[in-house]
């Protein structure tokens, strides 16, 4: 099983185990024959409005049951996937939907005034708007957070509402006899041939520099990353997975959507990480893998809410290093704590190659290491000047070689060229391979910051600083963090005859970018280093003082 696109594995167990759970909501349970039915309703949806084959289609919503009916009603149609930070404010959001052309958006109804203050900027012609607690149950099995349980009364202005749709184009529908006879109905409608090798998603990225560029992966790469990453990691159609990292990242995508409906198990899913509800989804709902965040563990473990669940069902808990490394220590703490479950480093990937390059297979840990290579993943470490192969257990470039790896940049041939040389993908990232196939990450030779697991983009957060009046030029770089891994540091040339105070841009910045990206310190320069070309030397940017700046 796995030569057909992800949609396809949901259909077939729609039709094998139509009443087994797909996807729980907070104690909405929606079946496998359910969501098929509404992914094709969804479809039919994009088709009636225009949307055909190859087209981007933007989803700007956090975690919810509406997103993975969404994600797989595109894919149905042959459009293309294409997820946008819910923490977007307007300037993100409108260039990341202009580098698109998208006309259909599908938005959570407290992100709309962001989709309509982006919108002149954009091709959008249609807005799908839904709320959070259109699928919440009356008795919520495990307590969701008040943006889910908020309901508006009524439908944001000039949208297209999805869940009446969706009733509108069922009652539409003549009934079939049989459920398969009823699928068949609904893909006929949609006639529509898709190949493994169209491009399925539009995952944003940096790249190796620049803004935001939107990195076109196939529906081969999606299923191969899903039936090898679950190979590797011992799953099962049995295993209940607990999604809480974010659908809209690849990461988040692969173990939370994928790698289930690859497999036919059930996913437990949550708005967003919050340490009491996922205990209570743990007790109530027993999933049996959870791929995580390194810092959620101790979150839980350290709260005396979170004390005396039953937590035994979890066999497998890979955990990310972001903000704190996943380590023996915190791994037998939480095998004491959760009843058994084992804690590991997860793996190692990147977005141009929907990520899982390497898994950590839970009965061969290596601890201080990323994992084994995927079969059917093949990787170079190569000199970083000169491209040549280094020796085993050396550091080097990374570069990577499997049916994962993405097709280009959207519209972008030349940093296409850059990065994809002869099918291989130069990550950017510096590491080394043992002779056993473990591969360790040892840095990174981007100019990308992460902070809590974000990437932050520095052109993205200059080109939005620079629209402050006050602001002549600006450049960033990441600083070391103990809590976060990196947070932001921003170098501000002032514009002549303006004056402006560090906590006065903050706070401007807090109103006009992510908060992940807001810089954390802020000095003031009379000018900064930069090439005859233009471009700021940002290996010459060194701070005065590492003071966050208070406001």
């Amino acid at each position: 099983m796995g030569d057909m696109p992800l949609h396809e594995h949901l259909r077939l167990h729609a039709r094998n185990t139509p009443d087994k759970a797909a996807v729980i909501w907070y104690g909405r349970t929606i079946s496998y024959a359910e969501l098929d039915a509404l992914t094709d309703r969804c479809a039919a949806l994009l088709k009636d409005l225009g949307v055909g084959k190859g087209e981007p289609v933007a989803l700007f919503m956090q975690n919810c049951a509406q997103y993975i009916i969404a994600h797989f009603a595109i894919q149905k149609l042959g459009a293309i996937v294409s997820p946008c930070s819910p923490l977007f404010k307007q300037f993100e959001l409108a260039y990341q939907l202009r580098d698109l052309g998208a006309k259909v958006i599908f938005a959570s109804a407290d992100l709309v005034s962001v989709v309509e203050a982006a919108r002149p900027e954009t091709s959008l012609r249609h807005v799908i708007s839904t709320q959070y607690s259109d699928f919440l149950p009356a008795a919520p099995t495990y307590t969701p957070p008040p943006e889910v349980t908020h309901r508006s009364a009524e439908i944001p202005t000039g949208t297209i509402d999805l869940c009446q749709a969706l009733e509108r184009i069922e009652g539409g529908q003549a009934a079939a006899p049989t459920l398969a006879e009823a699928q068949d109905e609904r893909e006929e409608h949609l006639a529509v041939h898709i190949s493994l090798d169209d491009t399925a998603l539009l995952a944003y990225t940096s790249g190796t520099t620049g803004r935001p560029k939107g990195a076109m992966l196939t529906y081969r790469n999606a299923v191969f990353k899903a039936k090898q990453g679950a190979i590797a990691s011992g799953l099962t159609s049995d295993d209940v997975h607990l999604a809480i990292p974010p659908l809209y990242h690849i990461s988040g995508m692969l173990c939370g959507i994928n790698i289930p409906i690859y497999l036919g198990g059930t996913i437990v899913l949550h708005y967003r990480f919050n340490a009491h509800s996922t205990v209570e989804s743990i007790q109530r709902h027993w999933p049996t893998y959870w791929k995580g965040i390194a810092p959620m563990l101790p979150a839980i473990m350290d709260d005396p809410h979170c004390q005396g669940f039953d937590l035994s069902s979890l066999r497998k808990c890979p955990a990310t290093s972001f903000g704190i490394r996943t380590t023996p220590e915190l791994a037998e703490r939480w095998r004491v704590f959760s009843g058994g479950a084992q804690v590991y480093e997860a793996g190692y990937g990147l977005t141009e190659t929907h990520t899982f390059d390497s898994v950590t297979s839970p009965d061969a840990v290596r601890w201080g290491t990323n994992g084994r290579l995927l079969p059917g993943v093949e990787c170079r470490v190569v000199d970083i000047e000169t491209q040549e192969p280094v020796p085993a257990g050396h550091d080097g470039e990374i570069l990577l070689h499997s049916p994962g790896c993405f097709k280009g940049y959207w519209n972008q041939p030349e940093k296409t060229a850059e990065t994809l040389v002869d099918g291989w993908v130069r990550t950017g990232d510096i590491g080394h391979l043992d002779p056993d196939g473990y591969l360790t990450l040892s840095g990174r030779i981007k100019e990308l910051i992460k902070v809590s697991g974000y990437s932050v983009f520095p052109e993205d957060v200059e080109s939005i600083l620079a629209m402050h009046p006050a602001v002549e030029q600006a450049a960033v770089i990441g600083v070391e963090d103990a809590s976060k891994g990196q947070v932001v540091a921003a170098f501000i040339v002032i514009r002549q005859g303006t004056e402006l105070e560090a906590a006065t841009l903050v706070a401007w910045c807090r109103e006009n970018m992510s908060a992940y990206k807001v810089p954390k310190i802020v000095e003031f320069r009379d000018a900064l280093p930069m090439t005859p070309s233009g471009k700021v030397k940002r290996n010459q940017l060194n701070l005065d003082r590492h003071e966050p700046v208070t406001n």
